[in-house]
């Protein structure tokens, strides 16, 4: 990518703009999307720090380095860093224009290099359309700005890390509106996290068994009433937000700092821990083949998808 073609700051990109660019040879990392026409197309944010194109294009450059030999592992890396670097309120996340313009404009390369399916006889692998242009738990930007939106204990990054090592966190359990419930979203980590380092198997299937059984109780038990949370404190979010202006770089070598809006009460995240750990053991770990299956049901039935802009 020629950094001579980026825009001074990201823009929003409407999604019929990118289904038009949106080619094969694109999607395959052969070819750069048409610049000028997307520039064009493109409605500039306002001038300033927080839109800045060098700093992302900074991140994603350096996560290609770092891990070419081990591509997912570049979503722990890069999640913390891209928020901490795109400090903005859930309402200005949920706009899928600003993702849509980061994948086109900005790292196109990024989302072919991390997403781009294993060749075949039939042809070299791809990334698929919802990588540049889909829902928040997929699009290869937005998911993991809210992969560390949620996950994060509040200037805290540590528990995203462990979120992003199960790819099914982010697949699964981050469409499940129960995960805007902060001690809900921590205790799911606490337990996964103690699995992951007792080396138990088939973490994939636990993740979902997890997931589906936690939604599917949360239509009868309310989290909010066994484990208070007081919700992230909104000033300290904007006054994080307003440093971006005078802010360094995030660092390269250690976590960066999230905004000082609250940690979640340990208290809280105590108190589901049992439950959803006797949840887990009582769910059927099912075949990798039927997994979808199984987590679609219980979302059906109760908990919506929720979609980026219910988050605002």
């Amino acid at each position: 990518m020629n950094r001579e073609d980026l825009p001074l700051t990201l823009g929003l990109l409407s999604d019929a703009a990118v289904a038009k660019h949106l080619s094969r040879a694109v999607q395959t990392g052969q070819a750069t999307p048409p610049q000028i026409a997307l520039r064009r197309a493109s409605e500039e944010l306002v001038h300033a720090s927080r839109w800045r194109t060098a700093p992302v294009r900074d991140l994603v450059e350096q996560a290609m380095i770092r891990h070419e030999g081990n591509r997912a592992a570049a979503d722990g890396w890069l999640a913390p860093r891209l928020h901490a670097t795109l400090r903005m309120t859930r309402a200005e996340a949920a706009d899928n224009r600003l993702w849509n313009h980061l994948a086109m404009v900005v790292a196109p390369d990024y989302v072919a290099w991390r997403h781009r399916r294993s060749d075949t006889d039939a042809g070299q692998g791809a990334a698929t359309v919802t990588r540049f242009s889909g829902p928040h738990y997929t699009q290869a930007f937005s998911r993991l700005w809210w992969a560390a939106e949620l996950f994060r204990d509040g200037s805290n990054y540590r528990p995203v890390e462990v979120a992003c090592r199960l790819q099914d966190v982010l697949q699964t359990t981050m469409r499940l509106d129960v995960i805007d419930h902060r001690p809900t979203a921590q205790a799911i980590l606490k337990i996964l996290g103690r699995r992951l380092a007792a080396g138990e198997r088939r973490m994939a299937d636990r993740v979902n068994a997890l997931s589906a059984a936690v939604n599917a109780a949360g239509s009868t038990l309310v989290y909010e009433v066994l484990a208070p949370d007081g919700g992230p404190e909104i000033d300290a979010l904007r006054d994080w937000i307003d440093e971006s202006e005078h802010a360094a770089a995030v660092p390269w070598e250690r976590l960066p700092e999230g905004p000082e809006d609250g940690t979640v009460r340990q208290a809280s995240v105590d108190a589901l821990v049992p439950i959803f750990d006797r949840l887990l053991a009582e769910a059927p770990l099912r075949d990798r083949g039927t997994r979808r299956k199984s987590l679609a049901e219980p979302v059906s039935a109760g908990v919506s998808l929720a979609k980026p802009s219910d988050r605002a």
